[in-house]
């Protein structure tokens, strides 16, 4: 990598005088940090740097934020803390001046269907109150106009027992916009009859084929056989036209089974209760499997997916309605709510219209309100939480930003520089937690955490300006120019696939020919149709395998172990070691402690208060008997290894002592991902979204050492921005990890803004020229060298500024 040509920092605003004016933190301890002090300016912008796993957002979330947030729930009653999140006190023994945190992170927005990017953010309910006040024909309150909310008419005599109170009469009605059909949700789900019994076989004989219903079950299929209302030794296709209404459809009755009370009900409304009201994530996977087989959505035939009754689609403002108007790209809506000239909902319009220019302001005019939000990425699902934040005026309060780049295209990462500089002017104190060059550049002050990753972390290396952080030695001070230069020469195609008229979501009519047996690397503004062209509009059957940033399903007791399959050598080399079965070196069967059941730790409820987790006394948190631990390898017992991070157990499975080739292999494989610093043991649901994507990648065939790719030959992998997360020090790894998926014969797309990634390109794809209805267009291809040669497009001008060509 070359070194950039240095730009100017814009000069800081002076450094608080005195300790009112910094937030103070000494001896931080949690996670990796190691007795941590720092001294942190209030109302300027710092940002935090360091490679993955360096302690960064245990020092700003897990530290500052957290006790934040913490101190001011402390200031409700005992009562209202009861409907509070339970926040422990971090480990750490001196924080001063803090100010109340507003945290603006990348978790993802929950996948309930009923949550919209309109009812995220405020922009739902005064559309609502909008069309309440100047819908024609009226149909009533803001209610009305909301899919959330039935209608409800009811009347008759309500007894309010308290003390002497005699019982009053009331009656109600409660109008609401809801679709009787699919009930607000927009779709309706069929069942397909036929993934749930077999109809040649009668109910005598097992009839049903869905997982996890026994044939000895009162509660599922004794209660049909049993129920008296069915011939059980009938197959199922000569039931008569009321038998078969009665086994599918018939209302829920009470019928005894041997002397037991149960109810039976229609097998679809049973299906629907059982499986069709879960999160469908938190399903064992043969389950899941089967709800994907059994169960179709499809578009609601009544409201057309609107999820709105006739009546509030019925009800317009200028030609439209709210359910037109939800759909509206939100850049278009703005500019419809600022032609409206109604001066008795003038302060509405207002507010309506600076909500509606925040979303563009911000990078997202090409979303729509009506975008469910659970398919938001968590760099537009945290940029949706920023909306109510930029018009705030609140001031001295402490917002924490956990990479906002995130997503963004570098066009629109100067307009975020903006935004963060902004809040900060307004008299705030601005956390960022960031990788991105531009973005460190217009910092105040710098913290910079490390020198290494876990255990090799947790200490800061570095306090200061842009220019001291540049002149230090630490790792992001060396890398802080890095640019990648453009390849010499590119890789030739070895075939294409064709892709003709994709229109999915924005794409217009595209036809583009993705190259094969090269690094591809599609990218475009946010918004441009990117994701839409490559996860939705590639020809099926290629062995396309997708590699994204989605949660690993799993619990708390799953780990990098356990998810990639290590821990299968580990425990049969422990085992050959010691003469013993390899069970026994497992935490969720044999081996685990009986006291915490291999959990390591002990949960106690406190009820309002922040629930404890406490080391298990017995095990002393190692999860194991004590016996298991009597056995070693190499030196070490199981926990000692499941504690180790994968570069020291890298080097501990090598030749030696407790050599084993096969754990060697998986290790090897996660330290080339950029994963060196996790712990073997570490919980998945403590990884971040890029971790997660560079976690499933170290799980793909790998090539061995002749070239020669294991398992399937050829294959398309997709990667979704593989760099989020990543240090600048770690992007040439990334690199070297893509070239080598290449030469193995495997074709590699990448959606992708970093700009290394762009440089080290066999080919590129760029979208746009802008987002939503002004993108979808392929507005280039060709080679990275092609790109910065004609400069016709932003990405080809932003490459070129990269470059300093």
């Amino acid at each position: 990598m070359s070194k950039a040509p240095r730009t100017e920092t814009p000069s800081p605003a002076p450094h608080a005088a005195d300790r009112h004016d910094l937030i103070r933190v000494h001896g931080a301890r949690e996670n990796n940090l190691r007795d941590v002090g720092v001294a942190i300016p209030k109302r300027r912008l710092t940002v935090f740097t360091g490679v993955s796993g360096s302690g960064k957002s245990s020092l700003v979330f897990g530290t500052i934020a957290a006790e934040s947030q913490r101190m001011i729930n402390e200031t409700y009653s005992a009562f209202v803390q009861g409907f509070m999140p339970n926040l422990a006190r971090p480990d750490v023994d001196v924080l001063d001046g803090l100010t109340t945190a507003i945290i603006v992170d990348q978790q993802r927005m929950g996948a309930d269907p009923r949550s919209t990017v309109g009812t995220a953010t405020d922009a739902n309910a005064m559309l609502r109150i909008l069309f309440s006040r100047l819908g024609e024909p009226h149909i009533g309150p803001p209610s009305a106009y909301s899919f959330n909310t039935a209608s409800v008419r009811a009347s008759g005599a309500i007894t309010v027992e308290r003390g002497a109170r005699k019982a009053v009469k009331a009656t109600f009605s409660r109008t609401g916009g809801m679709c009787p059909r699919c009930e607000g949700r927009g779709a309706v789900s069929d069942i397909d009859l036929t993934q749930l019994y077999d109809d040649s076989k009668s109910l005598a004989e097992g009839a049903f084929t869905i997982p996890g219903w026994k044939s000895d079950s009162f509660f599922t299929v004794r209660v049909y056989a049993e129920s008296g209302l069915l011939d059980p030794h009938k197959p199922i296709r000569e039931f008569t036209e009321r038998e078969l209404r009665d086994f599918l459809h018939h209302e829920p009755v009470k019928v005894k089974v041997e002397g037991v009370n149960l109810t039976y009900e229609g097998l679809i409304p049973k299906i629907q209760k059982s499986f069709l009201s879960k999160d469908k994530e938190a399903m064992q996977p043969h389950i899941r499997a089967f709800v994907e087989r059994a169960v179709t959505f499809t578009a609601c035939p009544e409201c057309e997916g609107t999820r709105l009754s006739e009546a509030a689609r019925s009800s317009r403002i200028a030609g439209l309605s709210i359910a037109d108007a939800c759909a509206t790209q939100i850049s278009d809506l703005a500019g419809w709510i600022g032609g409206l000239d109604e001066p008795s909902v003038a302060p509405l319009l207002a507010a309506l219209r600076h909500t509606l220019d925040s979303f563009v302001e911000i990078g997202l005019g090409y979303l729509s309100l009506d975008r469910p939000a659970g398919t938001l990425s968590g760099g537009e699902a945290q940029r949706v939480k920023m909306i109510r934040h930029l018009g705030s005026s609140l001031t001295d309060v402490t917002y924490v930003f956990d990479e906002p780049t995130t997503g963004l295209h570098p066009h629109d990462v100067q307009r975020m520089n903006g935004l963060l500089l902004r809040l900060r002017d307004k008299g705030n104190t601005v956390l960022v937690v960031e990788h991105k060059p531009e973005v460190i550049a217009i910092a105040d002050h710098v913290v910079d955490l490390g020198p290494g990753a876990g255990a090799a972390g947790g200490s800061v290396c570095f306090e200061g300006t842009v220019a001291e952080l540049r002149a230090s030695d630490t790792v992001t001070g060396r890398h802080l120019d890095d640019r990648t230069a453009l390849k010499e020469s590119v890789r030739k195609p070895t075939g294409v696939l064709e892709i003709r008229g994709a229109t999915a979501h924005n794409l217009r009519d595209v036809d583009v020919d993705i190259p094969l047996g090269v690094l591809t690397v599609v990218t475009g503004v946010a918004g441009s149709g990117k994701s839409s062209l490559v996860h939705g509009s590639l020809p099926p059957g290629e062995g396309v395998v997708s590699i994204d940033q989605s949660p690993i399903r799993g619990s708390r007791r799953s780990n990098p172990a356990t998810y990639t399959g290590l821990l299968d050598p580990i425990r049969k080399a422990f085992a050959k070691a010691n003469g013993v079965r390899p069970a026994l070196f497992s935490a969720n069967s044999e081996g685990a402690c009986p006291n915490c059941n291999g959990a390591g730790v002990v949960y106690t409820d406190l009820a309002m208060m922040a629930g404890v987790a406490t080391p298990c006394e017995e095990c002393e948190g190692k999860r194991f008997q004590p016996a298991v631990l009597d056995h070693h390898l190499g030196g070490r017992d199981i926990s000692e290894v499941l504690a180790m991070p994968v570069t020291e157990a890298l080097e501990f499975f090598g030749p030696g002592e407790a050599a084993t080739p096969a754990a060697h292999r998986v290790l090897a494989r996660l330290a080339d991902v950029g994963l060196g610093y996790l712990t073997l043991g570490q919980p998945l649901t403590t990884l971040s979204g890029g971790e997660r994507q560079r976690l499933k990648l170290a799980t793909l065939p790998q090539p061995s050492a002749g070239g020669t790719p294991r398992g399937e030959k050829g294959g398309v992998y997709v990667l979704d921005e593989p760099t989020a997360g990543l240090h600048l020090a770690d992007v040439r790894q990334l690199l070297g990890l893509l070239d080598r998926l290449v030469d193995a014969g495997k074709s590699v797309i990448v959606v992708e803004h970093h700009q290394a990634v762009m440089a080290h390109a066999d080919w590129i794809i760029d979208l746009g020229p802008g987002a939503g209805h002004d993108g979808g267009r392929v507005v280039f291809e060709g080679t990275p060298a092609d790109l910065v040669a004609a400069r016709t497009t932003l990405t080809g001008q932003h490459l070129a500024a990269y470059l300093g060509a």
